[in-house]
């Protein structure tokens, strides 16, 4: 049996002045005293869609249904703290997405049904664009957290460019995943 890879397709983020401004976002959650596990800076990005476990010869695959999908690289703008699912139960600390969104989902859109195609369960959740910065371990301190990111709502990150659609390799360790591009297509 081949080994299988830990995958997703996302956007990544290839500009130094918004992952400062995520990484000050990050240090602002940090001061709430929440129970928090940040995402690195570095592997900060848009996951269009998480595929799990596949098999090498399923990259080649994915790839290809990448390949069809129509679009003209465009800016993002990130816009907003924000939690999922809801802010009495917050688990996911996200950095929103305000311009661009409608692309992204477009994206998305054309992606499932070749997804769902090559065996793929449709993804339960759906496609909410975001970027995750943060998850919740527990409930300490959680309302000085939803204080901090009702405050936060128009926190402006500045704009990415969504140029090349990536489908990415993660690796978890003890020390959290690191991330590495498997096939790219940038139309």
């Amino acid at each position: 049996m081949s080994e299988q890879i830990r995958s997703f397709i996302a956007f990544d983020m290839k500009n130094d002045n918004v992952l400062n401004r995520l990484a000050a976002a990050q240090k602002m959650l940090i001061q709430t005293n929440a129970d928090l596990k940040l995402v690195e800076p570095s592997n900060i990005h848009i996951t269009l869609r998480f595929l799990g476990p596949i098999s090498p010869e399923m990259v080649e695959k994915v790839y290809a249904a990448m390949k069809n999908v129509k679009f003209n690289p465009f800016n993002v703008g990130l816009r907003g703290l924000g939690v999922f699912p809801t802010l009495n139960y917050p688990r996911v600390v996200w950095a929103g997405i305000n311009d661009g969104a409608e692309q992204l989902k477009s994206i998305f859109e054309q992606l499932e049904p070749q997804i769902h195609e090559l065996g793929f369960a449709p993804d339960p959740n759906g496609f909410s664009p975001h970027l995750t910065i943060a998850r919740v371990r527990s409930g300490a301190n959680k309302q000085r957290l939803v204080d901090l990111v009702t405050k936060q709502a128009n926190y402006d990150f500045g704009i990415i460019r969504a140029d090349c659609l990536r489908l990415k390799k993660s690796q978890l360790s003890p020390k959290g995943p690191t991330y590495s591009t498997l096939k790219e297509y940038c139309p």
